[in-house]
């Protein structure tokens, strides 16, 4: 994610990464080869079925978006889990969320109860956790766009950041998430002590550096930032034929219907977020890219 400016990066960042490439190279070891794969609901009666592709950009750095594409058991329910976080300053936030967030969302005392209460709260819970341990994690931040299938009957979508989730609806494209940039944001930026500034060709950054206004970690704009999630539940059902989960790599490049016309014939989920990595590397995107498709009734 190019979320932080160049002169937030420092010399000895630049000289790590450029010792992990050639160590990299020297055992032949591909970084920018694409992540992906695909599977589906273990319940018949479920019929869910997810496909996803990842590939590094070409921004200078490595890797920085993670991804969770499962199915689990808990309470005789089947559970989707679905994210694309789109980290920023490194990997170790994006990477501790991939491993944690779910598990602290379903941890939630009351997320059978109500779930938007409990996704709020972990989410809250889990920035926490990134800030008190920034020493072990870093100084870096991460986006977050998560989606719960809950028995291929309801769909829960949480989101901070401008890594986007879109439903395709009798063929036509729903934004389901908030795209929470500093320039929508600025009064409560100013009201916290911070500013918005826009340089000539560059995007609107909270306190010149971020390209968000809200995100996990980032201990140094944090009095600035929010971890506040928007949070929206739908109801599964026929009109609705699947959901594309994408970092900003993708949508920087190409607008939701257009994103929803060049996949909803395609039946393969994972051939279906493969053409859309594609599509935006044909469009000269040169963020990371991150998508997953989830379909209904495959």
């Amino acid at each position: 994610m190019e979320k932080q400016s160049v002169a937030a990066t420092s010399t000895n960042g630049r000289k790590k990464n450029e010792f992990l490439n050639m160590m990299k190279s020297a055992f032949s070891l591909n970084s920018s080869a694409p992540d992906t794969g695909k599977g589906r609901s273990k319940s018949s009666s479920n019929r869910v079925s997810h496909g996803f592709h990842l590939v590094e950009g070409k921004s200078g750095h490595d890797m920085e978006d993670y991804h969770v594409a499962e199915y689990r058991s808990k309470k005789n329910h089947e559970l989707g889990l679905f994210a694309i976080f789109d980290g920023h300053l490194g990997d170790r936030v994006p990477n501790y969320l991939k491993n944690n967030l779910f598990n602290n969302i379903l941890e939630e005392p009351n997320f059978w109860k109500d779930p938007e209460k409990a996704i709020r709260n972990a989410y809250r819970s889990t920035d926490k956790y990134i800030l008190e341990n920034s020493s072990r994690l870093g100084p870096g931040g991460s986006t977050a766009v998560t989606a719960i299938v809950i028995d291929g009957k309801d769909l829960w979508v949480a989101n901070i950041g401008d890594s986007r989730a879109v439903l395709c609806e009798r063929g036509s494209a729903n934004q389901l998430t908030v795209d929470h940039e500093p320039d929508s944001e600025r009064r409560r930026i100013e009201k916290q002590g911070g500013f918005v500034t826009t340089l000539p060709g560059d995007v609107p950054r909270v306190n010149g550096q971020l390209a968000v206004a809200r995100a996990f970690g980032d201990q140094s704009l944090k009095a600035h930032l929010s971890s506040e999630p928007d949070v929206r539940h739908v109801g599964i059902d026929e009109t609705m034929g699947f959901v594309i989960l994408a970092s900003d790599g993708l949508w920087k490049v190409m607008k939701n219907q257009e994103a929803v016309d060049l996949v909803k014939s395609i039946k393969d989920p994972q051939a279906a977020a493969k053409r859309l990595t594609t599509e935006a590397l044909a469009r000269k995107s040169k963020d990371d890219i991150s998508c997953i498709v989830i379909r209904f009734r495959c």
